[in-house]
């Protein structure tokens, strides 16, 4: 993130919140990657969220699905953030800048407290045992997200992405042709060439029940919980869509799995989940698979976006901790 593009988007952001019936007294970044997510202080001492999403992510029908989802979740105690509707009774406004380019999605939420579960460039810390609590309380989550999705019937006009074999291995994934990035060595490249033919032949044999897909939030990392004594709240719905409940689960863990307490976080994952829905034995054997393509997907994450500093940096990483997995899980076949 360079200086000259937080300029940009709190300037947009500042022009966007004339759009909405808010006292703002300051306007202070988040985070700032992709979208660009920013603190609003209001006169009196309360605070809100607002989301500047990136470009063509998403479609303002496949946004208001997004929101069609946070209002059922909400409705079945799934604690997520309330959007706050603009001026115009809108869940988010089309709005351009003068120094930003094409229109931004921008959308505003009620601030929830609470502290970040974690985060990806923190990692791991604390005890064993606190942080099997934290993935224990991830899996309970994550369970109880896909037991609403399965009893849920969307609107006739929902849309979201999906994480299918289409979009996580086909000739165009969702994030990008992974054994196309540049970085790759010829081995590197013909390994990821080889895991993507036998991941293919195994979703398509794993098939698409109800009991195994459906909709997934996609992202449910540490960074994304917020909690606040016994109160836990999902935030981020961004990149939510449908996918198989086991790379959800393999998404929460993938960023840990050369850590010395991957074990109990997976194990106590794997508790949390079965103590809110069922997991057989026989389906969690498949999880080195969804680790594996979870892998895949950053790295077409990062090849669609070599220009950014935040892809120079995690590149290395990404391709190391990709093939890794990817060797596992061909030992694991």
């Amino acid at each position: 993130m360079t200086d000259d593009f937080l300029q940009r988007m709190q300037a947009l952001a500042h022009a966007a919140l004339d759009r909405w019936d808010l006292g703002v007294a300051a306007l202070a970044p988040i985070k700032v990657r992709e979208n660009a997510v920013f603190r609003i202080d209001l006169h009196g001492g309360g605070r809100a969220v607002l989301r500047v999403h990136r470009p063509g992510y998403h479609s303002d029908s496949e946004l208001d699905s997004e929101f069609a989802w946070l209002d059922a979740l909400e409705s079945a105690g799934v604690q997520v953030p309330r959007v706050i509707r603009s001026r115009g009774g809108r869940n988010f406004e089309i709005v351009t800048g003068s120094d930003v380019s094409g229109p931004r999605q921008i959308d505003v939420f009620e601030w929830i407290e609470g502290r970040q579960l974690g985060s990806i460039e923190a990692g791991l810390s604390g005890s064993s045992d606190s942080v099997a609590d934290q993935y224990h309380q991830i899996g309970v989550l994550a369970a109880r997200m896909h037991n609403h999705a399965q009893g849920w019937r969307p609107p006739p006009a929902f849309r979201r992405h999906s994480w299918d074999a289409g979009g996580l291995v086909g000739e165009q994934p969702f994030w990008g042709r992974f054994w196309d990035l540049g970085a790759l060595s010829h081995a590197q490249r013909d390994l990821l060439l080889r895991v993507r033919g036998f991941i293919a032949r195994d979703l398509a044999g794993y098939g698409m029940h109800a009991d195994r897909y459906g909709l997934i939030h996609a992202d449910l990392v540490p960074e994304n919980l917020l909690i606040d004594g016994n109160r836990a709240c999902v935030i981020d719905f961004d990149d939510a869509g449908f996918g198989w409940h086991l790379f959800e689960l393999a998404t929460s863990l993938y960023f840990i799995t050369g850590d010395s307490l991957y074990s109990a976080a997976r194990d106590a994952l794997i508790r949390g989940y079965r103590s809110e829905r069922a997991l057989g034995d026989a389906a969690l054997e498949r999880l080195p698979l969804f680790l594996a393509v979870r892998g895949t997907t950053y790295l077409g994450w990062v090849h669609t976006r070599q220009d950014t500093d935040t892809a120079s940096e995690m590149t290395p990483f990404l391709i190391d901790r990709a093939c890794a997995v990817a060797e596992q899980y061909l030992a694991s076949r």
